[in-house]
């Protein structure tokens, strides 16, 4: 009886609607139970606008599910989710993980083959829970066409969304190997892609209809799925049909209900945003306004000090110098208050020609990063002053100016500067937190973190880090033995030893950096490099100016620190190190492919992947996976190391302009194989001014 009466109103808002001269503008596509892009249990076509990004909760009697999906590209969707199967406990061990339900991860990939035309529907091509244990693992095909208010879907699935084989497996055609498909549920973590579109197929679709009243949506879906066999238990399903409703409540939050298998409801939330769109007001002073003052050739101590104030306080360089050779002023600093490069080099221009020594034909502004020359802009000064003044209508004339490799005299004529302090005191709140536990679903410290750098000259740096817990729930760690079916040195799966005590140096180290050339950096470090490991080692890096590549190689000698006294050492040694290479295609906005390759920590070989794309706001969302020498067997559940990140500039929260970041990881399972030593500066990201591609 509820479904004829959901049934009736769907169609009694169809019938109205297609009656109607006009129709409200849809809100684009909204997110499955699953999470991406769909009706509720079944994909659509469609997807997201670039850079959105969604957070999704949905419940019902046997399921939680929990979802973050991003819109990578216009044609990549991807969503990594967790499941609570609420019928089943996480372990049959009380002790262990007590009454805490199973938990699933899975992550899906959507790719677009093409978009929508007059004729064609927009059509796309997925992989579901193909990272995870196999819950649910599918894959689809799925075609999305409007008409008017109304979006249909059509598509055809294997797997979970093809359980009931309403029609023949089409691969079948081609072998025989195609209609039959393992179910047996796969260890975490691994890709059994040799299940890919085999088995029983269904045919499912639905459509999703935008009402008069926009924040209103309605979805009616016919499903593939008839829950069989389903890990929560034997589902009973009166209907393959499904309807629910969505309203949008505000700018970035919809709300869910839907009524599925024709005797079960199904209630969630998605919040939304936008990578690309998201900006903040910032509280700021203005840009200094030309007003010139021409001063004599000698340079002003009070004029300079003035300008070298405004040069920190204005334009966001620390430890400014001002010097004079030739016919060129010079100024050199370390940005740290604009992630636009071009604001900082645009004030400190503008605080220079004001006061503009007479005789000078060229401003050099050399940014910096830990005492390390990266770039100088070079700008004509008449140019400038014209550009500043304002041509006359029509006769605009493209500013001269250009970046060159670091100019920085060693002997001026004249010069001044602010010397930065030798002793750099910080703190800041720190938030440890882990998904997914068998002790608990949500585990998570609260501390605070001191650090302190000493700079013995302009290139030799001692520094030091104190964490201090504050809270957490570490107690409920009851499981700190080795993994039974790891078979490598124990060189990460010790975490939670470590992360249990309340007070610890994670670093004490000393660094010596330099520029080395044209393009070439370097340093040599040594100390307690990271919370689980001291040692000694160095990097090299050669990035060219303005270039989208560039190549690295880093080496270690490192001793694993005693997890009872993290002033003392176990007896684990190791050498490791990796030759890295860094890529940004220019046919991919923002995007960064790293490749490493090299010897790991528990002394395996092989490769890392990264790749990570910087979106218009800036924040930065990657994935990383790594393969070594090590077999499956030996690796352990998982069978490889991977994970997910998003790093946040902070200036999208605060009320003032910074270029300081938080990092967001997701590592669904640690283990031994395939890591990396941890330390304190990777010069790759120190240079990054030298790749104007990264702004």
């Amino acid at each position: 009886m509820k479904t004829q009466y959901l049934l009736s109103l769907i169609a009694l808002s169809v019938a109205s609607a297609c009656q109607a001269a006009s129709y409200t503008e849809p809100l684009g596509p909204s997110q499955m139970d699953m999470g991406g892009a769909g009706l509720m249990q079944t994909p659509s076509g469609r997807m997201a606008k670039d850079g959105e990004f969604s957070l999704n909760y949905r419940d019902n009697d046997q399921y939680r599910f929990y979802s973050i999906n991003v819109q990578l590209f216009p044609w990549l969707e991807s969503t990594i989710r967790y499941t609570d199967v609420r019928t089943r406990q996480y372990s049959a061990n009380e002790n262990f993980s007590g009454d805490q339900t199973y938990k699933d991860k899975g992550i899906d990939l959507k790719l677009r083959l093409w978009e929508e035309g007059y004729w064609l529907p927009e059509t796309s091509v997925g992989i579901r829970d193909f990272g995870g244990s196999g819950l649910f693992d599918s894959e689809f095909i799925a075609a999305s066409k409007a008409w008017g208010p109304l979006d249909f879907t059509l598509g055809l699935g294997w797997g979970y969304l093809g359980n009931s084989g309403n029609v023949k497996n089409p691969f079948c055609e081609v072998s025989d190997g195609y209609c039959t498909r393992n179910n047996a549920h796969r260890s975490a973590g691994s890709f059994n892609t040799g299940d890919f579109f085999h088995g029983p197929a269904s045919l499912f679709g639905g459509v999703e209809y935008q009402t008069p009243w926009q924040p209103l949506r309605f979805k009616l879906e016919y499903e593939g799925n008839d829950y069989e066999g389903d890990f929560a238990g034997r589902l009973k399903q009166d209907s393959p049909v499904n309807v629910g409703a969505i309203y949008r409540l505000g700018k970035w939050t919809d709300l869910n209900l839907s009524y599925e298998r024709g005797n079960t409801v199904m209630f969630g939330v998605t919040f939304r945003t936008n990578f690309n769109d998201l900006t903040q007001q910032h509280r700021d002073s203005e840009k200094p306004a030309y007003a010139p003052q021409p001063q004599t050739d000698m340079l002003q101590h009070q004029v300079v000090a003035q300008q070298l104030t405004d040069m920190d306080s204005n334009a966001g360089f620390a430890g400014p110098h001002i010097q004079v050779k030739d016919r060129t002023l010079y100024m050199t600093g370390e940005q740290y208050k604009y992630r636009d490069n071009a604001e900082g080099v645009d004030r400190a221009n503008r605080i220079l020609v004001n006061n503009l020594p007479a005789n000078i034909d060229t401003l050099k502004v050399t940014q910096t990063r830990q005492n390390l020359p990266l770039v100088t802009t070079e700008t004509d000064v008449k140019s400038l002053q014209d550009t500043l003044a304002g041509y006359p209508l029509g006769h605009e004339q493209p500013l001269k100016q250009r970046r060159t490799e670091p100019d920085v005299p060693k002997n001026a004529e004249q010069g001044y500067y602010i010397e930065r302090d030798r002793l750099q005191l910080g703190w800041a709140p720190v938030l440890n937190q882990s998904f997914g536990g068998p002790e608990s679903f949500y585990m998570y410290q609260i501390g605070v973190e001191g650090s302190a750098n000493y700079w013995l000259t302009d290139h030799w740096v001692t520094s030091g880090t104190l964490f201090g817990n504050i809270i957490n729930n570490y107690d409920r760690f009851k499981f700190t033995a080795p993994p039974s079916d790891s078979h490598l040195p124990r060189v990460r799966t010790r975490i939670r030893e470590y992360v249990q005590n309340d007070v610890y140096i994670s670093n004490l180290q000393t660094t010596y950096m330099d520029r080395l050339g044209d393009g070439w950096y370097g340093q040599l470090y040594g100390g307690y490099l990271e919370m689980m490991y001291g040692g000694v080692g160095g990097e090299v890096l050669y990035r060219p100016l303005d270039k989208n590549w560039a190549v690295g190689l880093d080496g270690n000698y490192v001793k694993q620190r005693d997890w009872d006294n993290m002033m003392q050492f176990a007896d684990y040694t190791v050498a490791t190190g990796n030759l890295t290479g860094y890529w940004q295609p220019g046919f991919l906005d923002g995007v960064l492919v790293k490749a490493s390759v090299g010897r790991y920590l528990a002394k395996d070989k092989g490769v890392t992947f990264d790749v990570s794309r910087r979106f218009d706001s800036g924040i930065t969302a990657g994935a990383f996976a790594t393969f070594t020498n090590v077999s499956k067997e030996d690796y352990g559940e998982g069978s490889f190391t991977k994970g997910f990140y998003l790093s946040i500039p902070l200036d999208l929260l605060t009320p003032t302009p910074n270029r300081s970041r938080a990092q967001l990881n997701w590592i669904p399972l640690t283990r031994d194989g395939g890591q990396m030593v941890g330390r304190k500066y990777y010069l790759y990201g120190l240079t990054e001014e030298r790749s104007p591609a990264l702004e």
